[in-house]
């Protein structure tokens, strides 16, 4: 019996120390245990809890520090030569940027998302870092936004109560910068799906005319998650067909689809299908003549036929023709009738 305690091996990790104390409950619930815990295991463990709580406190100084370097206030132009003032600032900018790094990699964890919004550090960002000469440190600052919101419905309704979804859709929309615009497009999307405050709030603020003009842009990424957002949204909350079809979206995911062909159609023609399926008057504006729809799906499909790559969208392709237009005929007939 020494000889097994001698060779048990401890945990070495979190999940070791997690998986020991599932053991540990799941035994007390069982018939008693043979052996009971030993001094030994039960120091072992003591110890491995109370390093895992120093190492979170830990990490919310490294957080604390990080918001110290972005509290900073930043070099007046004023002071020195222009020169030098330059060079200082492009070090304070890589500073800042590097906190912004260590902040998003910390708060993947739930805890430091958590802690951050309690210290003040998400208002700082919204408030300073959004609107931000520097355009590396305003899609940091989205990043972060992002990292922080991301399955965490307390931190994603306190960064719409301090209105963070205007100021990223006005990124999304004007941003000169296209990363800035990508990672604000990202926030959003952590800010509104499987969210009914933040839907709400997208709605309020037009949010699928953001979405459509995202598409519509000419940066290929910018297009890809816009198109993406869209569709999920569509799926995810059928209700919103009838709005998003009273805005002319279907025509205007039509002119989209006539545009040289890319990746992104695939979004396009299942946000399209969405819009067709218990929405007669996404199925109507699918059928009108003048869009040109039905030949156009007949060609895009002739084009896919063969590319394992492009299953998927062809896979869309053939289900909205098969909505739109297989049986439209009877249809017509029926409502004749």
């Amino acid at each position: 019996m020494a000889e097994d305690r001698q060779d048990r091996r401890y945990p070495q990790n979190l999940q070791g120390v997690l998986q020991l104390a599932v053991e540990a409950g799941s035994a007390a619930e069982g018939p008693a245990p043979v052996e009971p815990m030993s001094e030994e295991r039960k120091t072992w463990l003591r110890e491995a809890l109370s390093e895992l709580c120093k190492g979170q406190m830990d990490e919310v100084e490294q957080m604390k520090q990080c918001l110290a370097v972005l509290q900073r206030v930043e070099t007046s132009e004023s002071q020195g030569d222009r020169e030098g003032e330059e060079e200082r600032d492009g070090e304070d900018e890589d500073e800042r940027e590097e906190a912004f790094d260590l902040l998003s990699e910390l708060c993947e964890n739930l805890d430091n998302a958590r802690d951050l919004m309690i210290l003040g550090g998400l208002e700082l960002c919204v408030s300073q870092y959004l609107c931000h000469a520097h355009s590396g440190l305003r899609w940091h600052a989205a990043q972060l936004i992002a990292s922080c919101a991301q399955n965490m419905p307390q931190v994603q309704v306190h960064l719409l109560s301090i209105g963070t979804l205007p100021k990223l859709l006005q990124l999304i929309d004007s941003d000169p910068n296209s990363t800035v615009r990508v990672k604000a497009l990202y926030a959003v999307s952590c800010l509104v799906r499987e969210q009914e405050a933040g839907l709400r709030a997208f709605l309020s603020q037009d949010g699928f005319s953001v979405l459509m003009r995202g598409i519509q842009s000419e940066n290929e990424k910018l297009r890809t998650k816009s198109a993406f957002l869209l569709l999920n949204l569509l799926t995810s909350h059928p209700e919103q067909k009838d709005v998003v079809v009273s805005m002319g979206m279907v025509q205007q995911l039509v002119s989209v689809l006539r545009t040289p062909h890319s990746p992104f159609h695939e979004h396009v023609l299942g946000a399209l299908c969405c819009l067709v399926e218990d929405c007669p008057q996404g199925l109507k504006d699918c059928r009108n003549p003048v869009l040109g729809l039905e030949e156009l799906l007949k060609q895009r499909a002739s084009e896919l036929q063969g590319k394992e790559e492009s299953q998927e969208e062809l896979d869309f392709c053939e289900r909205l023709r098969a909505t739109c237009f297989c049986g439209q005929q009877s249809d017509d007939n029926e409502m004749d009738r």
